[in-house]
């Protein structure tokens, strides 16, 4: 387990065994999102949006652009 302290500006240095396993360098971003009330899971922002590909599991239906516009359009309407 790597450990890194806080600041007084709130600033932590990322341990170097997690920079290479994230494999972030100088002027990378990364993100904090909160998993549970007081939790959070930090991970790259350099990611390629295909990485994320099977992160959420298998959708419960597959819809259609179609469809997707046609409830945009609807929401849309309804917004108004």
């Amino acid at each position: 387990m790597s450990t890194a302290t806080l600041t007084s500006k709130g600033q932590i240095t990322i341990p170097a065994n997690v920079r290479r396993a994230l494999k972030v360098e100088t002027g990378d971003r990364v993100e904090f999102v909160e998993i549970e009330s007081g939790r959070f899971e930090f991970f790259a922002a350099t990611r390629s949006v295909k990485d994320l590909k099977g992160m959420f599991g298998k959708p419960a239906k597959t819809v259609s652009i179609e469809a997707m516009n046609k409830a945009i359009a609807k929401r849309g309407a309804a917004a108004r």
